[in-house]
């Protein structure tokens, strides 16, 4: 391992460059259902192509461009074109819906959204024309600023025939770049620095809203850089990446660290579908496969699993939630990634904190999430008195070091709260250090829900619910579950006793993503209380364990 990493104080940008130059011929970026293949040295010409439409529409450094899509091609070169001209990129989860999206156009001060039309359940452009209605009725070249979004300038579609005259076509869009010179881009290009911010990426809030974690250059490049050497990655690895790209397992552990590396990055689909994935890992001769659990189960118990060729995979990344020792054995057998790693992490740390080496026995990989990375520390804290806990004794676990984030964008409270003055950042979780220097991650001091990977903080939804007007009061509390480890549950106190389940789950759909909806809904007189009347949410998840007869040791534990 390097003493200093080649990508410390560079650019994302300037890394690229170096890719290419060394790389050039590559596979970059593969889309087999699109048909779709990109070298390193196309991928850069697009990405500065994009980088001069963006300038053209009037894009300063320090800018926010948003990306709410799912993986597809444009989404990488979003995410790349902003890093090259010091834009920052904003993810949105392609699962919002309306309340949250107004939430995030309100606070990251957008310039240009930049959207697909639609996927599943969801049409993007007819969620944008709801809050903006004037996408409907004027053309893109003369949208006026809008009163309650002031900062969002355009909408740009990803495809090329939005339904609202209001949303420039991709085509229409990319088409700007010749307002700008090479030179200019250079000269943009020139003026990024490694240290300014360049990814904001929401996270659920423990007090209610979104938060939204700022990263700087160095923070992927750096947290990237070191994943990629814990797999052992070459140029000559081939990435199978069916995780989503606005989330940091999509984002920095696939894309990133592809980039640093001269990897391909094979995408198989839009959104994970199993079969997609190992057709993909078959047909481009994937060394690398990612995923959280419930991914791997779902490709393993494919009625037609033994009809793929997996011989070429060795490594990649379980992460999200614990991986159980028999489907560590299953993947390690029948998928042939005897060197697949478990990652842990949060995306205020750009993410990972700790990982395990491809040569650690299976115990350590479903035992511990491994050992830190290089150029980062840990320490076990007790909550209580906020000292090292004693060796061996649960505490909070505190990292610091090159991927702790500059902070929750303009929340210098919650940043105080959660980052320490001497920088230590405050994770939540609790851990045990093991005399081989691996952690355990054994609870949460937060009551947030990990459902198949997805975190979710309560108070997010209680907010929303309370909006509900047969609501008087609800508390959210994960409950186990043996596939996706916790379900969303709410107790509600009911000011109508005509109030149902089924309203309560039909006023959720459309306003905050599926996967936040209660899974389970239970109607309660009062919450159990401690004598100082704070609400003992460990009580309703006792109480929802025996009510719906589950089991604990389904409970996901690690983020």
């Amino acid at each position: 391992m390097d003493a200093k990493p080649f990508v410390d104080g560079l650019t994302i940008g300037e890394v690229l460059e170096r890719t290419v130059a060394a790389h050039g011929d590559h596979d970059a970026v593969v889309f087999p259902q699109l048909k779709l293949r990109w070298t390193y040295s196309e991928f850069l010409d697009r990405v500065k192509r994009m980088g001069r439409a963006l300038m053209a529409v009037g894009i300063q450094q320090g800018d926010h461009v948003g990306i709410w899509s799912t993986n597809w091609p444009e989404w990488l070169l979003a995410q790349f074109s902003t890093a090259y001209i010091g834009a920052v990129m904003v993810n949105v989860n392609p699962a919002y819906r309306l309340h949250e999206v107004d939430y995030i156009l309100r606070v990251a001060d957008i310039k240009v959204l930049l959207l697909t039309d639609s996927f599943k359940h969801s049409n993007y452009e007819q969620m944008m024309a709801e809050l903006v209605p004037e996408l409907g009725t004027l053309p893109f070249d003369e949208q006026p600023r809008h009163e309650r979004f002031p900062e969002l300038e355009h909408v740009v579609c990803i495809k090329n025939s939005p339904a609202y005259p209001g949303i420039w076509p991709w085509s229409e869009f990319i088409s700007q770049a010749h307002q700008v010179h090479d030179a200019q881009l250079a000269g943009r290009a020139g003026n990024v620095r490694f240290n300014i911010p360049t990814n904001i990426q929401y996270t659920s809030g423990t007090t209610g809203n979104p938060k939204g974690a700022t990263l700087s250059h160095r923070n992927l490049l750096m947290n990237a850089y070191h994943i990629g050497g814990r797999q052992h990655f070459t140029a000559d690895d081939r990435v199978c990446i069916p995780v989503p790209f606005y989330h940091c397992f999509g984002c920095v552990l696939a894309t990133m660290t592809c980039m640093i590396r001269g990897a391909a990055m094979v995408i198989p689909a839009e959104s994970f579908d199993p079969q997609s994935a190992l057709v993909a890992v078959e047909k481009e001769r994937c060394t690398a496969l990612y995923g959280v659990p419930t991914m791997f189960n779902a490709e393993l118990n494919l009625p037609n699993f033994d009809e793929y060729d997996l011989s070429t995979l060795r490594t990649g990344i379980m992460a999200g939630s614990p991986c159980p020792i028999e489907l560590m054995k299953q993947v390690t057998q029948l998928m042939h990634l005897t060197e697949l790693t478990i990652a842990y992490g949060l995306t205020e740390f750009s993410p990972v904190i700790t990982q395990t080496e491809v040569t650690d026995p299976i115990d350590v990989r479903v035992g511990t999430v491994g050992a830190t990375l290089p150029g980062v520390e840990v320490r076990i804290v007790d909550p209580e008195t906020l000292e090292d806990a004693t060796e061996g004794e649960p505490g909070e676990l505190w990292a610091r070091g090159h991927g702790v984030m500059l902070g929750y964008y303009k929340d210098p409270h919650a940043t105080a709260l959660t980052i320490t003055p001497e920088g230590w950042l405050r994770t939540g979780d609790l851990a045990t250090r093991t005399p081989s220097g691996h952690y355990r991650i054994t609870g949460r001091i937060k009551d947030m829900i990990i459902r198949g990977g997805e975190n979710i903080y309560p108070r997010e939804i209680e907010e929303f619910l309370l909006t509900h007007p047969k609501i008087y009061d609800v508390q959210i509390v994960g409950l186990p579950d043996t596939h996706y480890g916790e379900q969303v549950s709410a107790w509600v106190i009911a000011k109508d006793p005509s109030l149902t389940a089924e309203e309560i789950k039909s006023f959720c759909k459309g306003n905050i993503a599926h996967y936040k909806i209660p899974y389970y809904v239970a109607f309660v007189e009062e919450f159990p209380l401690t004598v100082s009347n704070k609400i003992q949410k460990f009580k309703l998840r006792e109480m929802g364990v025996e009510k719906y007869g589950l089991s604990i040791a389904a409970k996901t534990e690690t983020a």
